[in-house]
């Protein structure tokens, strides 16, 4: 079916602004950009607005929503030859929120050294001090407990009073018990417990992270119920059209430069198109802003004649650079009376727990009993030495400005490399997952605690691109997990640490059974073991960034320190393709804050060419 000029029933002929992806940071544009009367925007999601679903809200149910097409993208990459030719899931939020919407609500600020890095390779507007406004205003953080501060060890937050103000409920809750102690009891006795807050960009050691649930509701709290309020969603400048896919960029291409005038829309099959007076905007995460932008003519000469897609823009960085933090899941048997998310395999045990939150938001559904910790380099004898790091580095190439900027990162004692999670369930690992539920479903029926070592800083680059010209076609993701061979030398000494951290003799190794199952039954001893752990049991961790990244054009750069597409006018991206660099730690907090960012950058630029125009 051919695409007709005018707009369908409902919209009007034009906007000012249109946000095409409602997810984490398309809902905060939406919500900061109409803020002036004036301006006219329009919000366009695939997905359906889920904001009243249980599913969704009910932060113990998260499970519920991976692999069900209403909910969830549910991307699977190629085959990733460092690891057993094994594929690799990757969830991502098909509703309103996006992912938001789904993701395990971990509220992670990043470390001051991986956001500099953003400056170090050509963004100097962009460092942890200029994010840092950001990082505050996204968010009211709710004041931990007592309780909460001293079985988690909370030292460093003396704060009375919620700190921000931002839209974002962000809550430490209550259900914290002995394993997570057991955490943090390890921790200080390996002299790895932080002493810093997270929000100062400084923290190394295990801290406990917030969870973005509302405390007085105990519900998730996501960008579509929390930027697109009812009264949000009230304003006569704001049209939401939900169950909307885009398939393309439209540009006039008449004049010296291309200039995005609208999109062309697929709802309930009928193609029509939409103009933008000012801006088109794209917020579709790191998997489809790319793909958008090769539908639309932007992107690789070879990859869009292949596709018979006219160029408009030439640009081979665009789908390229991509990120993603590796994480690699070992699960510990635990003793008899160590509590266990596996118990709610049980349809009565989650019954109770259903109707205690049903009836007045108490138990455990209610909250999130994750704890994590960062740390330097290390390796099965603890923080690997100076002459350790030296050797590890030695001979390597570090010509590249971001490669160079990482190893700044990896190869400073006072910064995190790594970031261990304590997960309260077992976690499969299968060859070809169907959806992230594949990893959370109990099978084995023993009990089991998971700890999670995460690579923060990555050297290999994957990639995103079209598959075909069908803008409903899955691009073809493919991390390159590993392919730069010091990612899994780094991982697989991250993984031998984990040994120190379940050890006999360490307070969370007594929570654990020790000649009880480990998954998989391997100890990351010797360094070839750790390596083959990596292979088998490395997953994602959801923080795909990188697609469409900010820096020089000449550097491999989609975007500027604008966020506007290098070579057309009236173009950008918002959302996590144009991290440079992946930050440290759960992004989402990054996300949010370079959205609340960008909204202010729209609209400088909008005051600016206004005064043009009139000529102030």
């Amino acid at each position: 079916m051919g695409s007709v000029a005018v707009p369908l029933a409902g919209l009007e002929e034009s906007y000012d602004y249109i946000i095409v992806g409602g997810g984490t940071a398309g809902c905060v544009l939406a919500n900061r950009l109409t803020e002036d009367k004036d301006v006219r925007v329009l919000l366009l999601e695939a997905g359906d607005d889920r904001t009243t679903d249980p599913l969704v809200l009910t932060p113990g149910l998260v499970a519920g929503v991976y692999g069900k097409d209403e909910y969830d993208w549910n991307f699977q990459s190629v085959p990733q030859s460092t690891l057993n030719n094994r594929i690799i899931n990757q969830a991502r939020g098909k509703m309103l929120g996006g992912s938001s919407a789904l993701n395990f609500m971990m509220l992670v600020y990043p470390s001051k050294a991986s956001i500099d890095a953003w400056a170090a390779v050509g963004n100097p507007s962009w460092n942890f001090e200029a994010l840092k406004p950001y990082l505050k205003k996204f968010a009211t953080v709710d004041v931990p407990s007592a309780s909460t501060k001293d079985i988690c060890a909370i030292t460093y937050n003396n704060d009375t009073v919620a700190y921000g103000d931002g839209p974002v409920q962000v809550s430490f809750g209550e259900g914290y018990g002995v394993t997570n102690k057991g955490w943090f009891d390890t921790f200080e006795s390996l002299d790895l417990l932080s002493k810093r807050d997270a929000r100062d960009g400084q923290a190394l050691g295990a801290f406990q992270n917030a969870s973005s649930i509302d405390p007085a509701t105990k519900t998730r709290s996501f960008s579509a119920v929390t930027y697109l309020t009812p009264e949000v969603r009230a304003r006569e400048n704001l049209k939401i059209l939900t169950n909307t896919h885009v398939n393309k960029v439209l540009f006039d291409t008449t004049g010296p430069e291309p200039v995005a005038t609208g999109v062309e829309i697929n709802v309930n099959g009928i193609v029509s198109q939409v103009s933008a007076n000012l801006e088109v905007i794209l917020s579709a995460g790191a998997l489809q802003s790319p793909q958008i932008l090769e539908l639309s003519g932007v992107g690789s000469k070879e990859i869009l004649a292949h596709h018979n897609i006219p160029v408009v823009v030439e640009n081979p960085a665009v789908g390229e650079g991509m990120q993603d933090h590796p994480i690699v899941c070992q699960s510990f048997e635990v003793k008899e009376g160590t509590p266990s998310g596996d118990v709610l395999r049980d349809p009565a045990v989650l019954k109770a727990l259903l109707d205690m939150y049903t009836a007045d938001r108490s138990g455990p559904l209610g909250q999130l009993t994750i704890s994590v910790a960062y740390t330097p380099l290390v390796n099965k004898t603890g923080v690997i030495s100076d002459e350790g790091v030296k050797e590890l580095f030695a001979g390597r190439d570090f010509s590249n400005p971001a490669r160079a900027a990482i190893r700044d990162i990896v190869t400073n004692p006072n910064e995190p490399t790594f970031q261990y999670i304590l997960f309260p369930t077992q976690v499969h690992i299968a060859d070809k997952p169907g959806n992230m539920a594949t990893h959370l479903i109990p099978v084995e029926p023993e009990n089991f605690l998971t700890v999670m070592t995460i690579l923060n800083s990555p050297f290999s680059r994957g990639s995103v691109h079209i598959q075909s010209s069908d803008p409903k076609a899955a691009p073809v993701w493919d991390p390159k997990y590993n392919h730069d061979d010091l990612d899994m030398e780094l991982l697989a000494r991250g993984v031998q640490f984990v040994e120190h951290l379940v050890a006999p003799e360490s307070a969370l190794g007594k929570l654990l059974n020790q000649t009880g199952r480990r998954l998989p039954q391997l100890k990351g001893d010797d360094l070839e073991t750790a390596k083959e752990i990596v292979r088998q049991r490395q997953i994602s961790v959801f923080h795909v960034s990188g697609s469409c990244s900010m820096r020089p054009r000449e550097q491999g750069g989609v975007v500027n320190e604008r966020l506007q597409v290098y070579g057309a006018k009236g173009l950008r991206v918002v959302d996590a393709s144009i991290f440079p660099i992946e930050p440290a730690g759960n992004i989402q907090s990054v996300v949010y804050s370079v959205a609340e960012r960008a909204a202010d950058l729209i609209k400088e630029d909008r005051i600016k060419e206004y005064r043009k125009a009139v000529k102030v």
